[in-house]
């Protein structure tokens, strides 16, 4: 993986450094850049996401639906031509997975930096930290996965299991792969499994970091983190009061992702380093505090 990494940042300088026209004595002109983009294997960590998703009960619930119809707008176009139009009622958790803008969340009054939460709102969004801010050169990251359910020996977490600095430590060493700063972590804990197929299990008590496991992830100083819950945070039965959040977004600078769907790609990294090329892409939403994502994994 840090081959493909290395090898989509520099294939323009080894494009250009070629020769123009090469002999047949010459060696083989170095892989173009869609050559070595197509030739991985690509990993989709979405679910599909619809008026039947789950959704946290903070957020207004999501809603599509089909005014226009082929049906009833037949009629008034001309040629034969008819054609189908939605409209979405967004969920503040937008879909799964979801990303958070870092002006989400304020901790004191404060946003990220010590901007001032209440003076960077307005009934159009946010003024400052909104999703448009998430910066391009970040589309594509380091990843890591922290398969922390297959170091604990489970399928999934238990539900309001805590995710400590020692599990997430004992992940690290055993999968042999180092942290670097500027990654983008994602954890499974194996809950994924459940966001289709058990949606009371998904939106209860769930597995997830605290306290002590947001400030080991704020120290190892990463661009990104992500989950396989609905929440990040730990969600035990007495509640919770959203230490992950606060720790890493207006703590930190920490984007946070939640609902990511891990299984295909923990079965694809069992056994390794857990790295990979991580593909995120936000919509560009003016002051909107958090987006959608089509993101995948890009494996060698």
């Amino acid at each position: 993986m840090p081959r493909l990494l290395s090898v989509l940042a520099t294939l323009t300088l080894l494009a250009a450094c070629a020769p123009a026209a090469p002999t047949v004595e010459e060696a083989s002109p170095p892989p173009s850049l869609l050559d070595t983009v197509t030739g991985a294997r690509v990993i989709e960590l979405n679910f599909i996401w619809g008026n039947d998703a789950p959704v946290l009960e903070l957020n207004p619930p999501f809603r599509i639906s089909l005014p226009s119809t082929h049906a009833n707008t037949a009629p008034s176009m001309p040629g034969g031509l008819a054609f189908a139009g939605d409209v979405m009622e967004t969920s503040g958790q937008h879909g799964a997975p979801t990303i958070d803008a870092i002006g989400h969340i304020s901790h004191d009054g404060q946003l990220y930096g010590g901007v001032s939460a209440t003076d960077s709102e307005s009934d159009a969004g946010l003024t400052a930290l909104g999703i448009e801010n998430y910066p391009s050169d970040k589309f594509i990251n380091r990843g890591v996965l922290l398969d922390v359910a297959r170091y604990k020996g489970v399928d999934a977490l238990d539900p309001g299991y805590e995710i400590t600095p020692e599990d997430l430590e004992g992940t690290v060493a055993a999968q042999g792969v180092e942290l670097r700063a500027g990654d983008s972590i994602v954890i499974r804990t194996g809950f994924g499994a459940f966001f289709e197929g058990d949606q009371a299990r998904y939106t209860g008590f769930r597995p997830g970091v605290g306290e002590a496991g947001a400030t080991w992830l704020a120290e190892q100083n990463p661009f990104l983190a992500g989950m396989d819950t609905l929440t990040f945070d730990v969600v035990p039965e007495a509640g919770t009061e959203f230490p992950a959040h606060r720790t890493l977004i207006p703590g930190a600078g920490v984007y946070l992702v939640e609902n990511m769907n891990l299984e295909a790609l923990g079965s694809e990294l069992a056994g390794s380093p857990g790295e990979f090329a991580l593909v995120i892409n936000p919509l560009r939403y003016r002051g909107a505090t958090a987006s959608p994502l089509n993101a995948f994994a890009l494996v060698e």
